[in-house]
């Protein structure tokens, strides 16, 4: 048995080939295709946060509206960059965002990716400290995020209060019990993935990670996976670890589905270069009749591995067709693999 949710990149573009030509059809369509997703009977909507794009960005009212909107699906980010992010203001808005979904927030960071303009996070007013690396300030930023909740006051409270404060020290609120357990990070490395584990986080990993050691993309994150776990062995957490892969999968079921994606051309992994000196493997998608779907899926390492899949979407094909594409995936071929 298998969580099975969906990722949107929140893609928006003014043009005639897109049906999502504004921010505001991003947004809107987001809430609608959450709504769509709960009925169907998914059980996760998460987004993609990019900066300086024709993206979703800023994550927390949406999550917020969602959470308002449905009652059941859990509501999440794959990821929020946390070189851009004061961590206790995030503190504040993923508190009152899980508090309005009664609890069902599952907050996917990372230490980002390349983006659209040269070193972003500057902009927002972050700078590395003397000898920092931007993923090391990442990283630092997470702390000061994990430890803020834990709900313990570290403020000191003014003695003439405009309003009469609780005895102690005073912490971020509101504040929301068991946010912290429901932290995920968004892992490209086995070694990342091992770090995220020994904090007590949930693991994310997405369709690329680095090439570390040439196998298959779909082998090389089992292992990742596998690290991760035995790392969570080791440092005696109590609760069981979650585990999210993400993939681009299609049923091909009627004529529409086979022009988008029958011909897609990418049946294999592919490898580049994400930056000057990291080699990374982008996972292949799926795409195919749902015999075949099933029969290519039961051979994926990695999805055996994790307990949570996320579907990608593509966004800017509408609210129906997208509800079509995971409701495809529900019905016709989860079944198959004991997903559900």
């Amino acid at each position: 048995m298998k969580k099975i949710g969906f990722l949107s990149f929140g893609h928006w573009a003014p043009s005639a080939q897109s049906g999502t030509r504004s921010a505001a059809d991003a947004l809107l369509q987001s809430i609608d295709l959450a709504v769509a997703a709960e009925d169907l009977g998914a059980d996760g909507a998460y987004f993609r946060v990019h900066h300086f794009a024709r993206q979703l960005g800023s994550p927390f009212p949406l999550l917020a509206a969602i959470g308002a909107k449905t009652r059941r699906i859990e509501i999440g980010t794959g990821v929020i960059d946390m070189r851009y992010e004061n961590p206790l203001y995030m503190v504040e808005d993923a508190g009152a965002a899980d508090l309005i979904s009664g609890g069902r927030l599952q907050l996917g960071i990372s230490r980002g990716s390349p983006e659209q303009v040269i070193d972003g996070w500057r902009y927002f007013g972050y700078t590395p400290a003397e000898g920092e690396t931007e993923a090391d300030m990442a990283r630092r930023h997470t702390e000061v995020l994990l430890e803020a909740l834990r709900g313990e006051g570290f403020a000191e409270p003014n003695p003439q209060p405009m309003f009469p404060n609780p005895p102690g020290l005073l912490r971020p609120e509101p504040f929301s019990a068991g946010l912290r357990d429901r932290i995920w990070w968004g892992a490209s490395s086995n070694a990342t993935a091992v770090w995220a584990a020994k904090l007590g986080m949930n693991l994310q990993s997405s369709t690329l990670k680095n090439d570390e050691t040439g196998e298959p993309f779909h082998v090389q994150q089992a292992s990742q996976i596998r690290a991760y776990r035995a790392a969570w062995q080791e440092a005696g957490h109590v609760r069981e670890p979650r585990v999210s892969v993400s993939r681009s999968i299609f049923a091909l079921m009627d004529q529409r589905d086979r022009n988008y994606f029958g011909g897609s051309g990418k049946e294999g992994d592919q490898v580049g270069y994400i930056d000057q000196q990291t080699r990374a493997i982008f996972g292949r998608s799926y795409a195919a009749e749902p015999e075949q779907l099933i029969e290519q899926l039961a051979q994926d390492e990695a999805i055996a591995e994790a307990d949570t899949l996320l579907l990608t979407v593509p966004n800017q094909l509408g609210v129906d067709y997208n509800a079509h594409v995971i409701e495809a995936i529900l019905t016709q071929v989860a079944p198959a693999l004991g997903w559900r």
